[in-house]
């Protein structure tokens, strides 16, 4: 039977888990306050085909409103603002890591769920005071890789995955931290933070990932507060992609605890639903 030791020590060998993307690796690299920075990352971009039209995709998207047709990868970059092109093009190299299902694990539903997510971050964050808002450009790449423990256990055992999708399908209410406790004795989410560990993210990234699900726990302090926006968004869309139930009420204390007044709640839901349901339209593009 496999413990989440087992897991543990599966996840820190080298062999058992994919490379991060190339493209990826370069991007997160680069340092964009330097014109050579600037230079090195729109000539990543527009090498991969895939992600240049993603890019202007996106920027042409209702996500974005440009009130003209944008048509190069450049003219993104004015629109979005570099540290969200790169982001958004870490984001979209990581897509590659799998293309085909693994078992029930289905890559599709994954990026879905995890894309919807990352743009629905957004009102949440507009909503907040301007000094408690995190970098523009972590928000979509912790959006992107926030549930890639799932991905990870998919790698390291398949039946196992198998066996906690089952679970998530058939207890549909049941909170999937307390499933993933059961059956194994580890989350996702602690998975996911030993696979960014794995590809050499920064402590922040891996923290996030930790504490999407236990914002309050100890130690979640360094991924205050994208840990808790993505604890929130996630009960704000219930399922979407994933069958991961997280709850469906955010607590008065859970929206203070982020500088937002309560009575704001309705509207953001409705912005945060509005933002996944588009989200969810330009993924079908991919």
């Amino acid at each position: 039977m496999t413990t989440a030791d087992d897991l543990r020590l599966a996840v820190r060998d080298l062999n058992n888990l994919p490379a991060m993307p190339v493209i990826a690796h370069k991007l997160l690299a680069l340092k964009l306050e330097t014109d050579e920075g600037e230079r090195q990352m729109m000539l990543l971009i527009e090498q991969d085909p895939l992600i240049s039209a993603k890019i202007i995709g996106l920027a042409n998207s209702p996500l974005i409103g440009a009130s003209r047709k944008i048509t190069t990868v450049k003219e993104a970059s004015l629109l979005l603002g570099l540290k969200k092109v790169k982001s958004v093009a870490t984001g979209i190299a990581m897509m590659t890591l799998v293309s085909k299902p693994i078992g029930r694990f289905d890559p599709q539903e994954f990026w879905l769920h995890n894309m919807a997510v990352a743009f629905a971050m957004l009102p949440v964050v507009r909503a907040m005071p301007p000094e408690l808002r995190p970098a523009d450009d972590l928000i979509f790449l912790t959006g992107m890789l926030h549930d890639i423990g799932f991905l990870a256990l998919a790698h390291l055992n398949d039946q196992l995955s198998d066996d906690l999708l089952t679970r998530m399908l058939i207890e549909p209410e049941r909170l999937v931290t307390s499933i993933e406790d059961e059956l194994m004795g580890i989350s996702h989410a602690e998975l996911g933070a030993e696979f960014a560990q794995h590809w050499g993210l920064p402590s922040e990234i891996v923290a996030v990932l930790h504490y999407h699900h236990t914002p309050d726990a100890a130690g979640a302090d360094e991924g205050f507060p994208l840990a808790r926006i993505i604890n929130v968004t996630e009960k704000l869309l219930s399922s979407t992609g994933l069958h991961e139930f997280v709850g469906y009420q955010v607590s008065d204390e859970e929206w203070a605890a982020l500088g937002i007044d309560p009575d704001d709640a309705e509207e953001i839901t409705s912005q945060a639903a509005e933002q996944a349901d588009q989200a969810l339209q330009f993924a079908a593009t991919f």
